[in-house]
């Protein structure tokens, strides 16, 4: 199996990412790439904060789950809105990511680009066809934000995130 990759696909419309994983899923039924698990972050112009979405059942095999999307949602949305109370928990998350291959520069990055008004598809793949997904995202104009984790890394963060 090749090496899992977290991506973060940026767009500038609340509704892009939406319309990104029906894409992406399609790519998925014709082998283009192997989906593990997906989510979709919407933020409406006027939401104090944005919508999210598993996408992939959390009973699939390969699935994170929900702990971990909202885990890492917490850290990149709510985390500022949360107070100093959560310092301590925050720093000993943010050091758990760390270790696999989630860093405060992906965090920050993502925390930065996905504003009210855009959208995000979060998504594990491995085994892409890069040129055809590339090809298949031309007309959504996605921002592409990624981060390669080791198949190590991979594990570790099943482990860290694994719903009880």
């Amino acid at each position: 199996m090749a090496q899992p990759t977290l991506t973060v696909w940026k767009f500038d419309s609340p509704d892009g990412a939406h319309q990104a994983s029906e894409t992406l899923q399609a790519l998925g039924r014709e082998n283009v790439v192997t989906i593990h698990d997906a989510a979709v972050v919407s933020w409406q112009d006027e939401a104090k904060k944005p919508k999210t979405k598993q996408l992939t059942s959390t009973t699939a095999a390969g699935a994170l789950g929900g702990t971990f999307w909202g885990m890492l949602f917490g850290l990149i949305f709510f985390v500022p809105l949360l107070g100093a109370a959560v310092g301590a928990a925050t720093g000993a998350l943010s050091g758990s990511l760390t270790d696999v291959g989630i860093d405060d520069s992906f965090i920050n990055k993502v925390r930065d680009q996905v504003t009210p008004g855009t959208s995000a598809l979060f998504v594990m793949t491995s085994d892409a066809v890069i040129d055809k997904v590339r090809d298949a995202f031309t007309d959504q104009q996605p921002h592409l934000i990624f981060t390669n984790l080791t198949h190590d890394q991979e594990a570790a963060l099943r482990l860290v995130f694994q719903d009880e």
